[in-house]
């Protein structure tokens, strides 16, 4: 069995992240599957999802960390071809990467207790985000 649901998320931009664990959770209970996966995807190239620790420390650190691995501002190609100033968001993105799979076992996401599914934004403005839930199983 399959089941697709899309999330609408809104976001303030630049290293906005939000936790989706409930939000991904509540598609795999209406999909009403015992054991499969559930695969989660961010639509557009500015944005990632990803595993992490749903917790403030780390939600600075990571974003900090990707701003010194792939600072905002350089003269990207992208910024030379677009002039848009968003050449790093779409690098910071490609590196985490547009998706997520996770296990579901019992009904439920098989994940750990310090485990959280997020959706950062590598963006330079607010966007309104699709991700597209897809849960499939038995």
């Amino acid at each position: 069995m399959t089941h697709q649901e899309r999330i609408t998320l809104s976001t303030a931009g630049h290293r906005d992240m939000h936790d989706l664990t409930e939000r991904v959770a509540a598609v795999v209970a209406r999909a009403g599957i015992r054991t499969g996966l559930v695969h989660v995807f961010n639509v557009g190239s500015t944005a990632a999802v990803g595993m992490i620790e749903f917790e403030p420390g780390l939600e600075r650190d990571l974003p900090a960390l990707l701003d010194r691995l792939i600072p905002p501002g350089r003269d990207y190609g992208h910024e030379q071809a677009w002039h848009d100033g968003n050449g790093h968001a779409h690098l910071q993105a490609t590196l985490l990467g547009p998706a997520l799979t996770v296990p579901v076992t019992d009904g439920r996401l098989a994940l750990g207790a310090w485990q959280q599914v997020f959706h950062l934004e590598c963006d330079i403005k607010p966007r309104t985000r699709e991700i597209v839930v897809t849960v499939q199983g038995d």
